[in-house]
């Protein structure tokens, strides 16, 4: 199952290079990876096997991957219709089709999301691949986005169904801590299904999930919309693939959940309930891949009533219906684009005399018809005859819901067999078109009997072979599969067994003269009186199943006024309001919890020492200062000093990791702050310190207790041992280090660490792409690049002459050329000292980013280049890449990620060594905060520095 994943990713990522070196060719080369996995379904089709691999166990989230009956027919359908929906894209597209390489990737690693959908055990897991399919889905009904339809059909499908899938997480989670599982096979062998209020709550969430995937009422409204996609798309996502997730999910929870109280009201009603609008409405649209549409809409509540009602026989009827309607309904749509191409239209008012000039569609078209009109001998009135069955015997209903669902079917089967009837007259035979249709167009009723057919694209294009192939292997599979019901039978009966109940009836062509052939005879007579009454049933203006369109509509635009409106009453362009929004926010929350929770009593030490509280008098002198002074130099300074402050305190309590982390980052601070504020006056204007100055004051003043009040009950509220207590012995015993912080930012944190890092980069990105709006990347500036450029010159650093006389310091720059070596040495013996020594990465790179940050300061920006003539968004990227990478790389040898192993050789001359993986991790949080430093440098530095000289050109030329 992995090695099936594995091969759809990877031809995922080679599909737009297999494209460009093969063209539209390559869709039959791709189609071999899903036809490889469908092998080997069908050749472990009888076998259960499971697949476990460790990855967060402490937060149950586990590759769990399980296959058996169920896993077998869905992943079947997903495999098989898939190869040959790849296969008929390899003449539906032209040669020329933009993005083709994309589209191809998409929909393959949908294939590989869907078989993973399927085979996941894990629930969290199922989440995941779940909505993979949700933003594939989303790509490719998008795939045409010059086309507003398609824009707006995209953006649908993945607001409803993405809202769906995030109700089903909470679902998920909620039943998972209350079951204390998230395996299904756990869930599916428990002889008590779990139960309570949580546990229903979470199962009405699990179904708006799935019941949003498969577009049933009132969330149906997207599948229509989505149409606009290719057809290829519509095809497989939207008859075989994605909207049978759904179908899926219920009927893998069916044999558990099947009882509870809110499964069979929302199942059962809103089932049949999309079938019969649906089926209705699908009678008036005149769009045939509309037709289709809302009939998949229709079908898909048949299939959810079918695997909702929870007994061993609706259970086989409804895995019978699905594969019945993925065979029929996938070919009917391939079966419209091959009308679309070659006529020029879907409009079935348009066409007409197809059946005469393309006979060998025209038959696998109405194989396809048939079966989902439910006419022997196709599979799909097997499994009709299956479903009225089952709903007739169906002993967990109440006698008058049983008659009410079997009544409600029969209509919807009727219903169905009109719309089928109706797809085939209007897009085969031979009618009058319409005289205005045919001024328009400028076609005659004569050239349609002839050679032509009506349409916008004039004469008829026949269908190649290859393009006709896929539908008609599914046409043949539906009439086969209804004879060779029996064999089928065996294929589907084993997941059927799983659910309890009285032994049921088998799969048949034939059973005899009973109650289900009765009402078979009743639905054929009623469609075909909804056939012949087609030009009565018209469509409306305002239709029942568009009202939640307008709902969807209705509801964006409300929640954009409300938006507008919050953004307006909040964000007015006042930093000062922003931010006493959020200061106000953090007073009133936390006060207001504290004071109707539970507290403890509080003690509190004033200090240690002596050195502390002096320390600590100096802080506040210097805070207070801060909001006195109008220089803002002056200002940056003392804040900084309260920085310092903080660092020695950690120092005198033992913490040298800390204190040396803090003294790096306050000074790199400093000089940030400096190199911003050249652009700033020097003083800061009255006029922006009068206004509210005692509110102000208040503000921060009550800020600050509020903080302190916090952390000293937080503190008091400990009731287990701290954890700091086995930080030391856990650190050297899994992490193999004796630097209990390095340690944990390695490897016992190192998820948070990972997060962390790749948030310092989206920040600098952000800021330097502010700053650099033209031409963000590049290396900084090297002497050479400069006009006054001189090899001949000679000075302590190489670009440093290109500094203008009065900005020299011949001290900084001897001192700059004698220490910056030293200052990198440094860097990196905290680097490679951090496990076991204070240091690692964090402060190793911040180090080195000072030693930057010298040589910019004693040369200038074109120093900058000369000392590290590297692009930032390469070290960037390549330390992100190192640190994601170690993380991956510990699942290759079977560990959980980020996980570190200890590596001890003794070297010659160089005698034992101790290697511990994570020094690879650190090794990219090193490179991150050089490249973190180099692009502030270059941003806040270089950048602006070229900005003010350019300002000051014409002063100084008028000067002159």
């Amino acid at each position: 199952m992995l090695a099936i994943l594995l091969a759809h990713v990877l031809a995922a990522f080679t599909a737009p290079l297999c494209v460009r070196v093969m063209g539209r060719n390559a869709f039959y080369v791709l189609a071999l990876v899903p036809l490889g996995g469908l092998t080997w379904v069908i050749a472990n089709w009888n076998s259960t096997r499971q697949v476990r691999f460790e990855w967060a166990p402490t937060i149950e989230m586990n590759i769990d991957l399980r296959f058996d009956s169920l896993t077998a027919v869905m992943a079947a359908l997903v495999l098989g219709i898939g190869a040959l929906v790849l296969a008929y894209c390899g003449r539906y597209f032209a040669a020329d089709e933009r993005r083709l390489g994309v589209f191809a990737a998409q929909l393959i690693g949908f294939a590989g999301a869907m078989f993973g959908l399927v085979t996941s055990d894990n629930m969290l897991l199922l989440y995941v691949f779940w909505e993979i399919t949700t933003v594939l889905s989303f790509l490719l009904v998008g795939h045409d986005a010059e086309r507003a339809a398609s824009r707006r059909a995209a953006i649908q499908a993945l607001l409803v169904t993405g809202a769906g899938g995030l109700s089903m997480l909470v679902g998920i989670v909620l039943l998972g801590q209350s079951s204390g599982t998230y395996l299904l096979s756990e869930l599916l062998a428990r002889e008590q299904p779990p139960g309570g209020v949580a546990v229903s709550v979470a199962v009405v969430l699990i179904l708006v999930g799935a019941l949003s995937k498969s577009a049933i009422v009132p969330l149906h409204f997207w599948l229509p919309g989505a149409m606009a996609a290719p057809t290829p798309v519509s095809a497989y996502l939207h008859a075989a693939a994605m909207v049978k997730a759904g179908v899926y999910l219920v009927a893998r929870l069916a044999p558990v959940f099947a009882h509870s109280p809110p499964w069979h009201p929302l199942v059962l009603t809103l089932g049949l309930t999309s079938m019969l609008l649906a089926g209705w409405r699908a009678l008036q649209v005149t769009d045939l891949k509309l037709v289709l549409a809302f009939g998949t809409v229709s079908q898909l509540g048949f299939l959810i009533l079918l695997v909702g009602v929870g007994t061993p026989e609706a259970a086989l009827a409804g895995l019978a219906m699905v594969v019945a309607h993925a065979l029929f309904k996938a070919c009917l749509f391939m079966v419209v684009g091959i009308i679309d191409h070659g006529a020029g239209t879907r409009d079935l008012r348009q066409l007409s005399g197809l059946g005469r000039r393309a006979p060998v569609l025209l038959a696998v078209a109405s194989l396809a018809a048939l079966s989902m009109a439910g006419l022997p001998p196709l599979f799909g009135f097997v499994a009709k005859e299956s479903a009225l069955g089952a709903l007739l015997d169906a002993d967990t209903l109440a006698a008058p819901a049983r008659m009410a669902l079997v009544v409600g079917v029969a209509v919807g089967s009727a219903l169905t067999f009109g719309y089928s009837a109706r797809f085939i007259w209007g897009a085969f035979a031979s009618k009058q078109i319409e005289d205005m249709w045919v001024k328009n167009t400028q076609v005659r009723a004569a050239q349609i009997e002839g050679k032509q057919i009506e349409g916008r694209g004039g004469r008829w294009h026949a269908p190649g072979a290859l393009l006709l192939a896929p539908p008609a292997v599914l046409a043949v599979a539906s009439l086969v599969a209804g004879p060779g019901a029996g064999w089928v039978d065996g294929l589907l009966d084993p997941y059927a067994s799983t659910l309890h109940g009285t032994p049921h009836d088998h799969l048949a062509l034939w059973h005899g003269f009973t109650v289900p052939l009765g009402l078979t005879v009743f639905i054929v007579a009623a469609g075909v009186a909804l056939f012949l009454e087609r030009g009565r049933i018209v469509e409306s203006a305002h239709h029942i199943l568009g009202n939640a369109d307008r709902a969807y509509d209705a509801t964006l635009r409300a929640m954009d006024r409300l938006s507008l409106r919050m953004t307006g009453s909040v964000q007015r362009g006042s930093l000062p309001l922003s931010q006493a929004t959020i200061l106000v926010t953090l007073i009133v929350l936390p006060v207001v919890a504290l004071a109707v929770g539970t507290r403890t009593g509080v003690r509190l030490r004033l200090w240690d020492s002596p050195l502390q509280l002096a320390i600590g008098a100096i802080m506040i002198a210097m805070a207070l200062g801060a909001t006195v002074l109008r220089n803002r130099l002056a200002n940056v300074l003392v804040v900084g000093v309260t920085g310092y402050g903080c660092g020695v305190i950690f120092a005198l309590h033992g913490a040298p990791d800390l204190a040396l982390t803090q003294f790096l980052v306050e000074t790199l601070t400093l000089v940030i702050f400096v190199l911003v504020l050249r652009a700033f006056p020097a003083e800061i204007d009255e006029t922006r310190t009068a206004d509210f100055k005692v509110r102000r004051a208040l503000l921060a003043a009550t800020v600050g207790a509020t903080v302190a009040v916090l952390a000293a009950f937080a503190t008091a509220a400990r009731s287990a041992e701290p954890i700091w207590h086995r930080i030391p012995d856990a650190a050297y015993e899994f992490g193999g280090g004796k630097n209990a912080v390095n340690v944990l930012l390695v490897d016992i944190r190192a998820w948070d660490t990972l997060g962390e890092i790749s948030v310092l980069i989206v920040a600098a990105t952000g800021v330097a792409s502010l700053v650099f709006r033209t031409r963000r990347f590049g290396s900084a500036p090297r002497a050479v690049d400069s006009p006054r450029y001189d090899p001949d010159a000679v000075s302590w650093l190489s670009a440093a002459r290109l500094m203008r006389r009065e900005d020299r310091s011949m001290v900084l720059q001897i001192t700059t050329r004698l220490v910056f070596p030293t200052i990198m040495v440094l860097s990196v013996y905290f680097f490679f000292a951090g496990h076991n020594a204070p240091g690692g990465g964090f402060a190793g790179g911040l180090t080195a980013g000072l030693a930057l940050t010298l040589r910019y300061l004693a040369g200038g920006r074109y120093e900058l280049g000369e000392a590290l003539p590297v692009d930032a968004g390469q070290i960037l990227g390549a330390g992100l890449t190192l640190a994601a990478g170690t993380a991956a790389a510990s699942l290759l040898f079977g560990a959980p990620p980020l996980s570190s192993a200890v590596i001890e050789v003794t070297l010659p001359l160089v005698g034992h060594v101790k290697l511990v993986t994570a020094l690879f991790f650190d090794l990219g949080v090193y490179l991150i905060v050089v490249g973190l430093v180099l692009d502030v440098l270059r941003s806040l530095g270089a950048r602006l520095d070229s900005e003010l000289a350019e300002a000051a050109e014409p002063v100084a030329g008028g000067s002159r």
